[in-house]
């Protein structure tokens, strides 16, 4: 085997893992160029084939498979560049993207407007024909209506079409008529069917899930290509793999034909790293934290499983759009090093959500920012040495950070200027505990019997703090943990979803319908594991249901146990796991009420990577640095000792106040806590 290359494109620094032929693993970091950022994933591997002294074409020569995390789907959303798509709906319907679901964040605030749908109704075209909810054809499909409405659609200058038909997931046979005659008509265009896209029942769903699809289909198919291209004109000669929204991996090519998946592709890697690093933990739950320079992303890993949601907004809830997909559930607040701290009008500080990201850079990187950061008031109060930034190959402008925080927030506030950098790393923690709540108290579990697993560049700042603020009684920072995701990325299995809608009742369950279902599921699970899995180390299938009490509004995803149900046993133990994950969700159950199913899903693993994540190479510098000056949270100034955290030994038992430093990030290691380095190489901090 190779060199194995995982990169994670972030708004500030864009991370690369490296594994060698031995499985040894190697950390590198980028500037991200958020005008081109596959120029920052070739400046990324440019850095580490010089650590090893190679030219760049033999470096990536040499190289097996490349994965990469890419927000590149989000950006375009964000910033409005997805193409002009036009929404084909079921006559009488066209609506659905309008009504959306109906909720509110303030019930009684008609003052904030809902967003307008993500396809305007002026493309919004009606086709004559129905699906009754038996899939018998109700309406028959009027074939020139369509033909007429597709000229209508190149007239308007359409990039991308999106085609959701009301019942398409019962009886598809319309949906594949209308796909053929955009072929027919307009060939080239790219389009979505919602059957195949999203085979869910709610229609609103399934229809953003739809038009999102097809408008991300230019755009990344764009991307993706000059991804591979630009790195086989660099020398790679590998697979490249695409991070996805649901924690695993997919061909570039093919994610490129569903780029809807790539939505949430670089934060759902994250609690896959924290599963395999912190695999001994006796946690039942590992809240996992993700500071980047941008974004504050917390997620979970409860009892070795990933929660998943389909609850995947862009934006506030209900005030922005909805993907409908399957996700790993992630939370993300703009609370990161970047995170600019300003006064308002009203002498209130704020940290975030603006980021001075990765251009112009907080004002210590001296490239042109002039307004103070988290990083800033972390290099004023000595938890990252100005000298040591990046392993010291970049050099920090301490006094430019002074002078900033004391201009913008310490003399509006009335505050010295280290006070004020205290209250800037004190209020981004309370923002990052809020989220962590939002994940956790808000849905029934108890924080203080979790282990905190800090991951991303800026994780170790205040770590510790978020840690004692929440109750947890243990902190973890992974060896590679400034590179999380793209740690997660490395080890990470190819997967993809197979869902199909089949409603039935636990007291009237029709056993061979379900099975029939599950069958078709596994034969395409099988088919991708014969296909873009072949040469896999293992396969495995995860199997689950969408379920709710009869007559209940909304599901909740129940694993199953069983690939087939053989015996009245088995609808038992659905029923009872039903009943455990409602109690789990929403602190309630009814263990003598019937459940119904209305769908059922399967998701393959492929396994391409080693069981076990790697480690980095021994260090042989000094463990021990000399100590300096730092000013802990609700402290004054102390002499604090220094550790390098590549090089101490596995056992070492040292304590605060303290300050571990590694190439790539600081970990502050309060006053009273105990810490050492766990047999994996991470580092366990007892709060």
């Amino acid at each position: 085997m190779g060199l194995r290359f995982a990169v994670d494109t972030g708004g500030t620094f864009t991370d690369l893992m490296v594994a060698d032929e031995a499985g040894v693993l190697s950390m590198h970091k980028a500037s991200t160029t958020p005008s081109d950022p596959v120029a920052g994933v070739i400046d990324s591997l440019r850095i580490a084939a010089e650590a090893v002294g190679e030219p760049l074409a033999d470096y990536l020569g040499r190289g097996d498979i490349l994965v990469h995390g890419t927000t590149h789907a989000i950006n375009a959303i964000v910033t409005g560049s997805t193409a002009k798509t036009a929404f084909l709906t079921t006559k009488g319907h066209p609506d659905t993207l309008v009504f959306r679901e109906g909720g509110r964040i303030e019930p009684f605030n008609f003052t904030v407007p809902y967003t307008e749908p993500y396809v305007p109704r002026a493309l919004t075209f009606e086709v004559p024909e129905r699906i009754a909810v038996s899939g018998a054809v109700k309406t028959p499909l009027d074939q020139d209506a369509v033909i007429e409405i597709l000229r209508q659609v190149k007239a308007a200058g359409v990039e991308a079409i999106g085609v959701c038909f009301l019942w398409s997931v019962v009886n598809p046979e319309h949906e594949l008529a209308v796909g053929a005659l955009i072929e027919e008509v307009l060939p080239g265009v790219p389009y979505t069917l919602s059957h195949r896209i999203n085979p869910s029942i709610r229609e609103y769903r399934r229809a953003s899930s739809t038009c999102i699809d097809a408008s991300l289909k230019p755009v990344m198919g764009a991307y993706m290509r000059g991804l591979e291209q630009r790195l086989r004109d660099a020398g790679f000669k590998g697979r490249v793999l695409v991070v996805t929204s649901q924690g695993g991996v997919m061909d570039a090519a093919r994610v490129a034909e569903a780029p809807v998946h790539l939505i949430n592709s670089g934060p759902s890697m994250a609690p896959v790293a924290a599963r395999a690093y912190g695999a001994g933990d006796a946690a039942e739950t590992l809240i996992v934290g993700d500071t980047g320079g941008t974004t504050f992303d917390v997620s979970l890993v409860r009892r070795g499983r990933i929660p998943r949601t389909r609850e995947t907004w862009l934006g506030q809830p209900f005030r922005s759009h909805m993907t409908g997909m399957p996700s790993v559930d992630v939370k993300s607040i703009g609370a990161g090093g970047g995170s600019i701290a300003w006064v308002d009008a009203g002498g209130l500080l704020h940290v975030g959500p603006k980021s001075a990201g990765a251009v112009p850079g907080p004002v210590c990187y001296g490239r042109g920012g002039t307004r103070p950061t988290l990083t800033d008031a972390s290099v004023a109060l000595g938890f990252i040495d100005a000298k040591f930034f990046l392993g010291g190959r970049m050099a920090l402008d301490k006094d430019g950070a002074l002078d900033a925080i004391r201009r913008d927030v310490a003399e509006p506030l009335g505050k010295s200027v280290d006070e004020a950098a205290e209250s800037i790393v004190t209020l981004a923690t309370e923002h990052m505990v809020q989220a962590i709540m939002d994940i956790t108290v808000n849905q029934g579990i108890d924080p203080t019997q979790a282990t905190f697993v800090a991951g991303g560049g800026a994780a170790g700042i205040n770590c510790v703090a978020i840690a004692r603020r929440l109750g947890c009684k243990r902190v973890l920072v992974t060896e590679a943990g400034a590179a999380l995701a793209a740690s997660g990325a490395l080890i990470s299995d190819l997967t993809t979803h197979q869902q199909a809608m089949f409603h039935t009742r636990s007291d009237a369950f029709d056993r061979d319908g379900v099975n029939a279902v599950l069958a078709t599921l596994k034969a395409g699970c099988e088919a991708f594991a014969a296909g873009p899995g072949a040469g896999a180390t293992s396969v495995s299938i995860e199997w689950s249901t969408e379920a709710r009490y009869t007559d209940q509004a909304w599901e909740i995803e129940v694993p199953l146990h069983t690939e087939a149900f053989t015996s009245p046993a088995d609808i038992a133990a659905l029923v009872g796991d039903f009943h455990r994950m409602h109690q789990d969700i929403f602190a309630v159950s009814d263990d003598k009420a019937e459940i119904e199913t209305v769908s059922w899903n399967a998701e393959v693993r492929c396994r391409i990577a080693p069981d076990e994540p790697g480690r980095l190479a021994a260090d042989t510098r000094p463990a021990r640095l000399p100590s300096r000056p730092v000013r802990f949270l609700g402290t004054d100034w102390v002499e604090a000792d220094v550790w390098r955290l590549e090089a101490i030994p596995e056992g070492q038992m040292l304590t605060g106040p303290a300050i571990v430093e590694s190439d790539f990030t600081s970990i502050v290691v309060d006053p009273g806590c105990k810490a050492w380095r766990d047999a994996s190489g991470n580092l366990v901090i007892e709060v």
